[in-house]
């Protein structure tokens, strides 16, 4: 008796339930009901951003900004260098100079705060100290509980993310004899299944690939002087090519062991090959760097394991020095120059004709959001712009920074994070609110 009175009880309260649940009834005239907004944020745990490119996945970025610029967050001290700020789950993380000491350090991105440091004797100094400094300049990397950072010097640490706490460690110079670079070490590391694939530079291990997990060598390969470029994971016709710049050539090979697949010659004087490449639809690699090397775009293809590579056209005068480059639509915008005039460009990827230039900056970063391009140069000027084939326009700028500023700037859904040598600082860059 008391069970089945029970389960009548309960298919009372299930049906009143369902009653509940069910929409109103709509009266005549009356307006649609409005759905939440819901907006995608992606975090920024490796160079370059969720997929390496500078392209940001957000929307609600104001149009313009106020003479004074966007709402500072929070502005405080940091230190020396040029790393990037990596950020995921609220948490940036980034790495400055202490003395001679490097700090890998995890800051609060809604404060400003040190959550903790990790920091390391490392001297360097370089022919150019005064005016390049000592770095660091690659960003720490967040790859699963991991931070991974790369110092000038190239030493490698894999962190706790949560505590700071060394987990493992490699010195690419002393253990697998990389390439000593004057300016120092600034590769970011590719992420790969479970790996962790590194340029050095070398006689057999050019490029490293390390567990990540333990830090444990699986496999090394290749013959080559090193850049200062990062690597770059791509898909030629179904088979996934690492492509990278080194000093005198741009190749690709395999992940999963490190087979050279191809190579094309890109001779850069010293060795400064800086900016990352650009792959774009159509199988189309966009290659740049100053010193009179020039830019050049490669179409790429393979068949049967074989890859084919034909220029299709090249410009010793289109120079990229250390900047981002941004793809869009078939086309590619950078900030050209190096010692002189630095132009802001679009030139078309497959035939390389320019399509505008134009001044107003110096050198410059540069990361796509929202339907604009958010440009940071060296000179510490941030500025809000939109770029097309047709034309390129200025919406608003301001000067906020004050020390030389080569470091790209990171943008965490309208939360902008950029830095100098000196100072690090936080941004807002959605419209201001309704008062």
């Amino acid at each position: 008796m008391r069970r089945a009175f029970l389960k009548t009880f309960l298919c009372v309260l299930t049906v009143l339930g369902a009653a509940h649940a069910q929409p109103a009834a709509k009266r005549p005239g009356s307006p649609p009901a409005v759905k939440p907004a819901t907006s995608i944020v992606d975090d920024w745990p490796v160079w370059g951003g969720k997929n390496r490119d500078f392209i940001v996945n957000t929307s609600g970025l104001a149009d313009s900004w106020p003479a004074s610029g966007p709402t500072k967050l929070w502005t405080r001290p940091l230190g020396d260098g040029y790393s990037a700020i990596a950020e995921e789950g609220g948490l940036l993380y980034t790495a400055f100079r202490r003395r001679l000491s490097d700090v890998i350090t995890a800051i609060d991105a809604a404060t400003g705060k040190t959550l903790w440091e990790y920091d390391y004797l490392n001297p360097f100094t370089n022919d150019f100290s005064e005016k390049v400094g000592p770095g660091p300049y690659a960003m720490p990397q967040v790859i699963g509980d991991r931070v991974v950072a790369a110092s000038s010097t190239g030493k490698i640490h894999s962190l706790n993310k949560k505590t700071g706490k060394l987990v493992w460690s490699h010195d690419l110079y002393s253990e697998f004899h990389a390439t000593h670079l004057i300016y120092g070490y600034s590769s970011h590391a590719l992420p790969y299944k479970d790996t962790l694939i590194f340029p050095a530079g070398g006689n057999g291990d050019g490029v490293i690939a390390l567990r990540q997990s333990d830090g444990a060598v699986l496999w090394k390969a290749l013959q080559f002087t090193n850049s200062y470029s990062s690597p770059l994971l791509i898909n030629v016709d179904g088979q996934v090519q690492v492509v990278f710049v080194a000093a005198k050539t741009v190749f690709g090979f395999n992940p999963d062991n490190g087979a050279l697949l191809w190579s094309h010659p890109h001779d850069t004087p010293y060795g400064i090959a800086i900016s990352t490449p650009v792959w774009a639809p159509g199988n189309l690699l966009f290659v740049a760097s100053a010193y009179g090397v020039g830019a050049r775009t490669l179409e790429l293809h393979q068949a049967g394991g074989k890859t084919t590579v034909r220029q299709l056209w090249y410009d010793p005068h289109l120079e990229l020095h250390f900047g981002t480059a941004l793809q869009r639509d078939g086309y590619v915008y950078i900030s050209s120059g190096y010692n002189g005039p630095v132009l802001m460009s679009a030139v078309e990827l497959r035939t390389g004709k320019i399509a505008w230039r134009q001044r107003g900056f110096s050198k410059a970063q540069l990361l796509w959001a929202d339907g604009k391009i958010i440009l940071a140069d060296e000179d510490g000027t941030l500025a809000l712009c939109r770029a097309s084939p047709q034309k390129f326009e200025v919406l608003s700028q301001v000067s906020l920074l004050q020390n030389i500023a080569w470091t790209p700037p990171t943008l965490v859904g309208t939360h902008l994070y950029l830095r100098d040598r000196k100072t690090i600082m936080a941004l807002e860059l959605g419209p201001p609110p309704i008062r």
